[in-house]
């Protein structure tokens, strides 16, 4: 049977995966916006929240790479026509990493303190802080349980249950973070922080279990882990591993960015977040469509259907500049109007206006380098990912980050060594892809 690689059939698997990718973030973003208007302390209670959000952030980014993993390993068997062989995978990598994210609360939770004091909290905001972390972690293995059972229905070219359960849990935290925390007169006083993480809390077990519920139901894939582990446990944690260490020099990337730009002075700090908000904005949009890369290209590895394959990569291509240039020319349209969306501020607005058609001018080369992340992620290829973002980051963006400052271009100098680093993150990985396969699919 052949794998269908229309537009249409991309945007079927695309728009989904792109709408279920925001159930963490919209908890987050959610929580920052009731909280920022509560009646007392609303200014200390949405800076905690930030906090917060920050590190568990930085948790899930590394730990739920266990999507990437599973949806991998179980596309390439679906396209293999061989998916009995790895039925019992997902459960025991859930039961990995669930059990990871426990070992982590118990780490972290009688030290919460000392964490948040490393972000530079301190009186009122640090009790807030770890009064919402400790409520707040409580949900932590539920979201990783609910990223894993997402990888497997990837795996399976079903983006469509993910996104049901992402609304769920979407409109079940904004109801229950307005009710917890603003209280209802005469029946619950008000929780404030507090309410905010309950909220998140139960919207994460509401999500887990109509996970659970979904894979059972509409998959054969069991959930209860079976013993010994499948051969595949191997692959699926050098993966997670390769994954981690690349997601780390991601984050060395985003450190530097962010000391340098707050080493500038608070105008380009505000600017800088301004601008690398909407860069990340544009990056969740084109998820969508490095999702389908992920999901299509793991199948038809998994058929050996080559040249189906560098057809896919060819239309992603395509598909990938194309999203780039409308995402550039709406931001070019709206230059103006969306820098003061933000801010009202006259020097935060001329240091943002300064670089942010860097970021426009960006976008086709980090759709290209976000769809390409997309299909070696579905091909397995998680060492030479992590290969090529070690080398972007410490011999490409570093490097050009400390020279161009060293000349005093200050945002300039961020955003172009960004761009550089995009580039040298995307074309490595194109080159590689048809190195591979171009002569698999001449012999195909």
């Amino acid at each position: 049977m052949n794998t269908n690689i229309s537009l249409k059939h991309i945007n079927k698997l695309a728009i989904p995966a792109l709408i279920s990718g925001v159930s963490e973030p919209i908890l987050s973003l959610t929580d920052a916006a009731i909280v920022g208007n509560i009646a007392i302390n609303a200014t200390e209670s949405l800076a905690a929240v930030g906090i917060v959000t920050t590190f568990m952030s930085m948790l899930i980014w590394v730990l739920g790479q266990t999507r990437s993993a599973i949806s991998s390993i179980v596309s390439q068997y679906v396209g293999a026509n061989k998916l009995e062989k790895i039925k019992n995978l997902p459960a025991q990598a859930i039961f990995i990493i669930t059990s990871l994210s426990i070992i982590i609360i118990f780490t972290t939770y009688p030290f919460a303190k000392p964490i948040f004091k490393l972000y530079n909290a301190s009186n009122l905001i640090l009790d807030y802080s770890v009064i919402y972390y400790k409520i707040r972690v409580l949900g932590f293995p539920f979201t990783l349980f609910t990223i894993a059972v997402f990888g497997a229905f990837r795996g399976l070219q079903n983006t469509y249950y993910p996104m049901i359960i992402a609304i769920i849990g979407a409109a079940t935290n904004i109801i229950l973070d307005i009710i917890l925390v603003y209280g209802i007169q005469g029946y619950l006083e008000p929780m404030n922080i507090e309410g905010a993480a309950y909220a998140s809390v139960i919207a994460q077990i509401l999500m887990a279990g109509f996970s659970a519920y979904f894979l059972l139901k509409k998959t054969k894939i069991p959930l209860k882990p079976s013993f010994p582990f499948n051969p595949e446990i191997k692959r699926f944690l050098l993966m997670i591993l390769n994954l981690f260490i690349r997601t780390i020099a991601l984050n060395v990337t985003l450190y530097y960015a962010s000391a340098f730009a707050t080493s500038y002075g608070a105008e380009y700090i505000a600017a800088y977040t301004i601008a690398i908000n909407l860069w990340f904005l544009g990056a969740f949009i084109v998820d969508g469509y490095a999702s389908a890369g992920n999901i299509l290209s793991g199948k038809l590895y998994g058929k050996k259907a080559y040249s189906t394959l560098i057809t896919l990569s060819n239309k992603l291509i395509k598909y990938g500049i194309a999203i780039g240039i409308i995402l550039g020319l709406i931001g070019a349209i709206f230059y103006y109007p969306i820098g003061r969306v933000f801010t009202k501020e006259p020097e935060v607005l001329k240091a943002f206006y300064n670089v942010f058609w860097i970021v426009l001018a960006m976008q086709p080369l980090c759709t290209l380098a976000f769809i390409f992340d997309g299909i070696f992620k579905g091909l397995g290829k998680m060492k030479y990912l992590r290969n090529v973002l070690l080398f972007s980051t410490f011999l490409i963006f570093i490097p050009i980050l400390f020279w161009l400052d060293s000349l005093g271009y200050k945002l300039y100098a961020i955003f172009i060594a960004l761009t550089f680093w995009i580039v040298a993150r995307g074309i490595p990985l194109i080159i590689k892809f048809r190195k591979i396969f171009m002569p698999l699919a001449q012999n195909n």
